[in-house]
């Protein structure tokens, strides 16, 4: 079978492929959603949402491209390390060259990331978990050597039109945000190599033997992964003003529990861009309420620890 017979093989359809797991799931995210309209009058207020939407645009690019990867059986743990790196690169190198420039500069650092995570997990059939575990030490010694004390831009057209620009009362970073999803979900569901992901996670050597390029397409997913941890990192420091080397600790815990409540599957074969979205917003949503009652930080780690351990036994694959 070749790549593009993957494209053309029909799929169930939206309803038939939905789990008892999914829809627990989305109830759970409208009880809350209801409970937060009504512990608190400030949840609905204008300001506070306008305030969630700016905040969930990191984790939802890092769970965007970390779908990508865990479709096709892998995990990438060095995201937070690469939104940290890129973040100082859009923001030091400002004082060397335009902020436009900057921000490729640290897009290509993503991607070239990626593109080595992907290149030693299909080259010498590594496990990915350790591959980008070191890749994560490494590179966030690296963010240290690089500056080991916070960057600000240079200039302030970086934040003004980015991170601190509004279209009416809608972030711009949301937008992008917004406009990536169709983008993913559209590559996902109707491309070659979306498609071919996917078959990776649920049977690589199966893909391999039927005379699909695994290493091309793998090596696709983590220079992807990588491509949008860089975007949450330069959006994220637009939004702030500042990078800071120690940001992106523990990021990727969030992005894998937006995958796994999304349908995402540790080993391969599930999630969905939809389902990721509502991950997403899921976990957004929690942190808010957690703040406005000033919950203490301790405590929201557990409760994240806690979700993704539900959601890892709700998606577990049947032996």
């Amino acid at each position: 079978m070749t790549d593009t017979a993957y494209a053309a093989r029909p799929r169930p359809a939206f309803w038939q492929r939905m789990q008892r797991a999914d829809l627990l799931f989305a109830a759970a995210i409208v009880v809350l959603v209801v409970f937060a309209a009504f512990a608190s009058d400030a949840f609905l207020t204008q300001r506070n949402i306008v305030n969630v939407s700016r905040q969930l645009v990191t984790n939802g690019f890092l769970s965007l491209g970390m779908l990508m990867v865990v479709r096709t059986g892998g995990i990438d743990l060095s995201v937070g390390s690469v939104l940290a790196f890129a973040g100082l690169l859009a923001t030091g190198l400002q004082a060397h060259m335009h902020f436009s420039l900057a921000i490729l500069v640290a897009l290509a650092m993503g991607a070239g990331v990626g593109f080595i995570n992907g290149w030693l997990v299909a080259k010498f059939k590594l496990e990915s978990f350790i591959v980008t575990l070191a890749t994560m030490g490494s590179l966030r010694g690296l963010v240290y050597v690089y500056a080991d004390t916070p960057r600000y831009p240079a200039d302030e057209m970086f934040r003004a039109v980015i991170g601190g620009a509004f279209a009416g009362p809608v972030p711009v970073t949301f937008i992008v945000f917004a406009l990536a999803v169709p983008a993913v979900w559209f590559y996902l569901n109707h491309t070659v190599s979306g498609r071919a992901a996917f078959a990776l996670g649920v049977n690589m050597e199966a893909v391999r033997l039927a005379g699909v390029d695994v290493r091309k397409h793998l090596i696709f997913a983590y220079v992807a992964c990588g491509l949008f941890a860089a975007i949450a990192g330069v959006l994220l420091a637009s939004r702030l003003g500042i990078a800071q080397p120690s940001v992106g600790i523990g990021y990727e815990l969030d992005a894998i529990a937006a995958v796994v409540i999304g349908g995402g599957v540790l080993g391969g074969g599930g999630g969905t861009t939809l389902g990721v979205l509502g991950g997403v917003l899921a976990l957004a949503v929690v942190d808010n309420v957690l703040n406005l009652f000033n919950v203490d930080s301790y405590y929201q780690q557990l409760l994240k620890g806690l979700i993704i351990l539900v959601a890892v036994l709700a998606r577990r694959k049947k032996a």
